[in-house]
């Protein structure tokens, strides 16, 4: 059965350290995907970006400084208030993006609820398909009915 783990959020592109714009965002957590996250900016509008990545870098970020390269998040404080900074880097340009803490770490709680970490591969059911590929069949069910093609021939030696 597929969960989702949804939760509208209102994030800020920070412009310059004295302009920003608040940016509407969807967070969802998805079972059927559950080593990811996946955030729509400009919920509601005519050219949504959606950007998708780890779990647990997000998870990291609430606590410490975390990722590298296209996505890196840290939590800090913004006049007192606890916020999470969210630097997304693509070759369409970069934006540094500001939310309050306290309602992406409750969302991410309830992910963490829905798919405990280290249980993440288990949604997948890997395990229960590597089984079935891997189950003895019968050599009846490898062999072709009515032999191999061209085998009409008796074995050399045989």
């Amino acid at each position: 059965m597929r969960t989702v783990v949804e939760r509208e959020l209102e994030l800020t592109l920070v412009l310059s350290p004295e302009r920003s714009v608040p940016v509407p965002a969807r967070v969802v957590y998805r079972t059927d995907d559950p080593f990811a996250v996946h955030i729509t900016f400009h919920i509601g509008s005519d050219s949504p970006v959606n950007w998708s990545f780890s779990r647990e870098l997000l998870v990291e970020g609430v606590f410490r400084p975390s990722g590298h390269g296209d996505v890196r998040i840290w939590p800090t404080k913004v006049e007192g208030r606890s916020v999470i900074c969210l630097a997304l880097n693509s070759p369409d340009g970069s934006a540094l993006l500001e939310v309050p803490s306290s309602p992406v770490a409750a969302w991410l709680e309830r992910t963490l609820r829905v798919v405990p970490p280290g249980t993440e591969h288990e949604q997948l059911g890997m395990d229960d398909e590597l089984s079935r590929l891997l189950a003895p069949s019968t050599l009846d069910d490898l062999w072709p009915h009515g032999g191999w093609p061209g085998d009409d021939t008796p074995e050399a030696g045989a």
